[in-house]
């Protein structure tokens, strides 16, 4: 199990990366980042808790690893942190991105129940 994590971390972290290479500035690639990940962590547990059978595996291996390397939170800290970024827009930001994140995940869970159906398990 520790294997299909550490894989799954490689993945997630490395997607991240990439996406603060490309994105737009901090801390907005975070943000973007952490609700992406919540909105498809809440998708995923509603397929493999819900809908599917699915390996034992699967769950740790995206879940954890995967979106739990592509989010981060530290980053989100560091981030509302920073003094370029003491400003009323931080506090935005400190807010609002818990937030986003909460309602991504909810989103995610109610569109693949919705989009999924009765689903076979």
């Amino acid at each position: 199990m520790l294997t299909a994590v550490a894989a799954g971390g490689v993945v997630g972290a490395e997607v991240r990366w990439l996406l603060g290479l490309v994105g737009p500035p901090a801390p907005w690639t975070t943000l973007i980042i952490n609700v992406t990940g919540c909105l498809l962590m809440g998708m995923l547990m509603v397929l493999v808790t819900e809908r599917f059978s699915a390996h034992p595996l699967v769950r740790p291996a995206l879940g954890v690893g995967v979106l739990g390397g592509y989010t981060t939170f530290s980053t989100y800290a560091v981030d509302v942190a920073a003094p370029a970024f003491g400003s009323p827009g931080s506090l935005a930001l400190m807010v609002g991105t818990p937030v986003l994140a909460v309602a991504a995940t909810a989103l995610g869970a109610s569109l693949t129940r919705a989009l999924a159906g009765g689903g076979a398990r």
